[in-house]
């Protein structure tokens, strides 16, 4: 098979760095071992064509192809989300969200157990607050809607992972996920705008209200960073305390990963891990999950701490700062819209690398499928793979119980 020179040109070879595992293509000769231009040593191995090769004879039966694929999915790779709310046997159905609730603490519970059962290791708890205002005192509450979950989940079931995400937009009276301040040059008529739009928040919006695009951002206040680090670091001590295993600041601020690994490791839970939703972009794919966690904004936008979708290599820079503060996992968010992403974060980095598969990429599918364009089954295997395969540990998604009853 080896043979002479005088055939090679029909066939293909890999070129293998022997000592930094490089691979190149092309047309060459026999085998053999030679340098590269850094002078590391290289083998060249010829790759024999059609007829020879027949990649279709490894897909032929399912045993088969279960036998060599690359990628797997298991139950305890996957995280469920779930919405607290205030009450009781409460199970409220999301209306952008078929198959995704709002539950009381009671109904939690009843959940996790269920979803533990199925091999599902990982739960992360967002909650809805029976009242909300301007310093989000229903996050770091010890009575907080949250903290009252996770105190009911861990009684009942101890051997689940309950992560906490760790954002103010739901207990906001505004909907910003830190502290509003007007700007001082703006006229007094201009700040009033703003306290009317605060004010006319009545209740849970709708879908409409929760999706539409937001108002252009203007400078009638800012979203002050470094006094909204203090809320977040209090509220992660806070649910720590309440039995929370793995503390996720959601909200972008810069430093929140050194404020609130400080802030832990005085209260004495410097064994508590931070996943840090360290590259998480401004998508209009988080659109469902406002109407879910009634946490719209209630004038402009998040343009201004969250990422800009179009910057892959600022969201190496996020990633990257958050490591030196002290996450301990990491997470790009959302998930299908950025595998790029994801990519080149596992390429980049050796920490735990989780992906969001957000309400917007659960919505889509839901409402493909309803309209019987789509498999449902299939494509949302299929999405989680992907996801799996451009190199995240973990993914949070609302398909994790529904998944993990089709991999039993």
């Amino acid at each position: 098979m080896w043979g002479r020179d005088t055939t090679l040109h029909h066939m293909t070879f890999a070129t293998i760095c022997l000592d930094h595992g490089l691979v190149t293509r092309g047309y060459y000769g026999n085998v053999r071992p030679g340098l590269c231009g850094f002078g590391q040593r290289l083998l060249e191995l010829r790759v024999m064509p059609f007829p020879a090769n027949r990649l279709r004879r490894l897909r032929r039966t399912e045993a088969l192809r279960a036998l060599v694929r690359e990628t797997r999915l298991t139950p305890e790779s996957l995280v469920y989300p779930l919405f607290i709310c205030p009450g009781t046997g409460i199970r409220k159905e999301v209306r952008s969200m078929p198959g995704v609730f709002n539950l009381s603490v009671d109904e939690a519970v009843k959940e996790v157990r269920e979803t533990r059962a199925l091999g599902v290791l990982s739960i992360i708890l967002f909650g809805l607050p029976e009242k909300k205002d301007e310093v989000a005192t229903g996050a770091w509450a010890e009575g907080g809607i949250v903290q009252r979950a996770a105190r009911a989940i861990k009684s009942e079931v101890r051997d689940v992972v309950l992560m906490g995400d760790v954002c103010l937009c739901e207990y906001m009276s505004h909907g910003h996920c830190g502290i509003v301040r007007v700007q001082e040059t703006v006229k007094d008529k201009a700040k009033e705008r703003v306290k009317e739009r605060v004010k006319e928040k009545a209740g849970p919006q709708s879908l409409g209200a929760a999706a539409a695009a937001a108002p252009p951002a203007t400078a009638e206040y800012e979203i002050v960073n470094d006094a909204t680090l203090e809320l977040l670091a209090r509220t992660s001590v806070s649910l720590a305390r309440s039995g929370v295993d793995i503390i996720a600041p959601s909200d972008m601020m810069d430093g929140r990963v050194a404020a609130i690994r400080g802030a832990l490791d005085q209260a004495g839970f410097e064994n508590t891990p931070i996943l840090s939703y360290a590259a998480k972009f401004s998508s209009g794919f988080y659109g469902p999950f406002r109407e879910a966690a009634d946490s719209a904004p209630q004038f402009g936008d998040r343009r201004s701490y969250q990422m800009d979708p179009a910057n892959i290599r600022e969201a190496m820079r996020e990633i990257e700062l958050d490591i030196e503060e002290g996450a301990d996992m990491i997470m790009v968010k959302p998930a299908m819209p950025y595998l790029d992403v994801i990519a080149a974060a596992r390429d980049r980095f050796d920490l735990p690398l989780a992906a969001y598969q957000v309400s917007g990429e659960y919505a889509m599918i839901e409402a493909a499928a309803r309209n019987q364009w789509i498999d449902r089954e299939r494509v949302m295997m299929e999405s989680l793979l992907c996801i799996r395969r451009a190199g995240a540990s973990m993914i949070l998604t609302y398909y994790a119980k529904e998944a993990a009853k089709l991999l039993a």
